[in-house]
């Protein structure tokens, strides 16, 4: 196998483990791997705004109101108003959403970090600049993401259309 084939070789398989990834956690908790990881930053952060969470998550506000809007629509998060600034709305985990992170399976970008933090600094500057390179080659260094590893847009449709029977 020449090296051109190789390398896209293991980028499809990145793609497959990270849509694997997404559908375990479409079946196990109904939402999609963004959205549990939103839901994740909101628990953390204890009186959350959709700023601080866009910040966090390294997306527009807009998209984390989007977000947001499918959690409550799911009943995995309330806005409720600021009692400091009026203005605001701190966005709360409900008892449904602390289930959803009791049951959701273990995410895949957190074993990655152990492992990638693990590297010596020379092995990470490596794969960085190989990862960046071929973002490059695939004319996708303008395309807005942040650190989250999922298929699709950072929307996406609700969980239960990715729950779909998968064909390889």
């Amino acid at each position: 196998m020449n090296r051109t084939n190789a390398t896209l070789t293991a980028l499809r398989r990145i793609l497959r483990v990270t849509e694997r990834h997404g559908r375990d956690v479409a079946r196990s908790v109904g939402l999609t791997a963004v959205q549990l990881r939103l839901l994740k930053f909101a628990d953390d952060t204890k009186d959350a705004t959709p700023k601080a969470l866009a910040q966090k998550m390294q997306v527009s506000q807009a998209t984390v109101t989007a977000l947001l809007d499918k959690l409550v629509r799911h009943g995995m998060i309330e806005r409720l108003q600021s009692e400091t600034d009026r203005r605001q709305k701190r966005i709360v985990v409900t008892q449904a959403g602390a289930a959803a992170l009791i049951n959701a399976p273990d995410p895949m970008q957190r074993d990655f970090a152990k492992r990638f933090e693990a590297l010596q600094d020379w092995e990470q500057a490596m794969i960085l600049a190989a990862v960046e390179r071929i973002s490059v080659l695939l004319d996708a260094e303008d395309i807005d993401a942040s650190p989250i590893l999922a298929t699709g847009d950072m929307i996406g449709e609700d969980a239960i259309e990715s729950t779909k029977p998968y064909k390889n």
